[in-house]
C-alpha cells in the first residue's frame, strides 16, 4: 500500500512538472521559434565550404552569439 502511494505521488511530482515545463516553453513561441531557426542556421553554416573569405566563419560568430542572446532572453523572461 505504502509503495502505491509513494508511486502515485512521483507520478503526480512528474506530470506537474512537465506541464510546467510546457507552459513555460510555450509562453514564449516566437523566441523559441527564432532559436530553432537560428540553430538550423547554424547547421548550415557548418556544412557550407570553408572558403569564402572568412564570411561564413564570422556569420558562424553572429549565429553563436545571437543564439546566446535569445538564450539568455528566454532564461530573464522566466525569472521574471
Amino acid at each position: 500500500m505504502r509503495r502505491s502511494f509513494l508511486r502515485g505521488i512521483l507520478l503526480i511530482v512528474v506530470l506537474a512538472v512537465g506541464f510546467l515545463a510546457g507552459q513555460l516553453s510555450a509562453a514564449q513561441p516566437h523566441m523559441n521559434a527564432a532559436l530553432k531557426q537560428l540553430r538550423a542556421a547554424r547547421a548550415s553554416l557548418n556544412k557550407a565550404s570553408a572558403d569564402k573569405g572568412g564570411h561564413r566563419e564570422r556569420a558562424l560568430d553572429h549565429v553563436n552569439r545571437a543564439i546566446d542572446e535569445v538564450e539568455r532572453g528566454i532564461a530573464y523572461d522566466r525569472r521574471h
